[in-house]
């Protein structure tokens, strides 16, 4: 009985006094999410192996997320994270596919230099007068489809699976799900260019307990406790190479009649009828003058002698003998199908 309380206190003890000890690993791996490393220009650092790439952008692009979103309201107030704009842009800018843009709050910032500078506050030379914006060609829209905190686990089957190392491990263990979805829009036109769906899913182990007993299980953190924030970053992550695959292989929506022109589903009473079909386009109009035209029948063996422009008898019998040869009414006149007929 001794023996055991003695090996009970030990290692408390032990457990006591390394929750005393304190180390900083700044740059931790473990803390990191999907999107790390960093980005400078077209050059980026230490980035996500699994991030896919451009060769070259194809535009610029801002990032917009719909505060009043529910899935937002979720985002920061039960899950206690931030916007995803920051991470979604390091993505962006590390991929090389497109020049990153501002239009969130720091716009707001740019927007307040602006005005100091037209108070006269700003001094000489600043340069913060109009026309340097850059324009923003896509915007890109982020939203949270499905996020589970727990969306499953064996609670303290692993306990009883493993016995006594399963009471080591702490009897739990659960998953974290996300999926998302990324829009991306052509700002001039409105039309919605690509979407993708992105997914992840982490397992975790529960907090230890049971080691020493009811009255100090769960002293200590999980292993491999993932943040639901990871998940969701690698979710992102997912749907962003989504994105990539998708304007790498583009292929432009046509709509007979034109975008935007009434398009093919009419409705019945509607007030902009479906685009009809093009109507039969008709032969453009053809012109040859008759020194043109005596010039080709030379060509074509149906000599006429100098091309004159003028339509004498040698002209007009090898004129006719031509139309005989296509099939054409022996006229003698340079008429639109005679024009056509020596155009071939």
């Amino acid at each position: 009985m001794m023996q055991h309380r003695f090996k009970r206190l030990a290692t408390l003890a032990v457990v006591l006094s390394l929750s005393a000890c304190s180390s900083m690993d700044m740059g931790s791996k473990a803390a990191k999410t999907e999107a790390t490393g960093s980005a400078g220009g077209a050059s980026s650092q230490n980035a996500n192996d699994k991030l896919a790439r451009c060769n070259a952008p194809l535009g610029t692009i801002a990032v917009v997320e719909d505060t009043s979103s529910p899935w937002y309201g979720i985002l920061t107030s039960q899950y206690q994270l931030g916007p995803t704009t920051p991470v979604l842009k390091l993505m962006i800018q590390q991929s090389n596919c497109f020049v990153v843009v501002d239009r969130g709050r720091a716009m707001n910032n740019m927007m307040q230099e602006r005005a100091l500078a037209q108070s006269g506050e700003l001094r000489q030379g600043s340069n913060f007068g109009k026309g340097q914006m850059v324009s923003a060609d896509y915007t890109l829209t982020p939203s949270i489809t499905f996020s589970n905190n727990n969306a499953g686990g064996m609670g303290g089957l692993v306990g009883g699976l493993l016995g006594p190392v399963g009471a080591i491990v702490g009897g739990s263990l659960s998953s974290k799900e996300a999926s998302t979805l990324l829009t991306l829009v052509d700002n001039r036109s409105g039309v919605q260019l690509a979407a993708s769906e992105g997914s992840a899913k982490n397992w975790d182990f529960g907090a230890i307990g049971g080691l020493l007993g009811g009255g100090f299980g769960g002293v200590g953190g999980g292993y491999a406790n993932t943040a639901q924030g990871k998940v969701i970053v690698a979710a992102f992550m997912d749907s962003y190479n989504g994105i990539v695959k998708a304007v790498q292989n583009y292929k432009a929506q046509e709509v007979k009649g034109g975008l935007g022109t009434g398009g093919q589903l009419g409705v019945q009473g509607g007030s902009t009828p479906a685009a009809q079909p093009a109507a039969a386009a008709q032969p453009a109009t053809l012109s040859m003058t008759l020194k043109q035209a005596q010039e080709k029948l030379n060509q074509k063996g149906y000599p006429v002698g100098a091309p004159d422009g003028m339509m004498g008898p040698k002209t007009r019998s090898e004129l006719i003998r031509f139309q005989k040869s296509q099939g054409l009414p022996g006229t003698g006149m340079l008429d639109q199908a005679t024009i056509a007929a020596l155009s071939q």
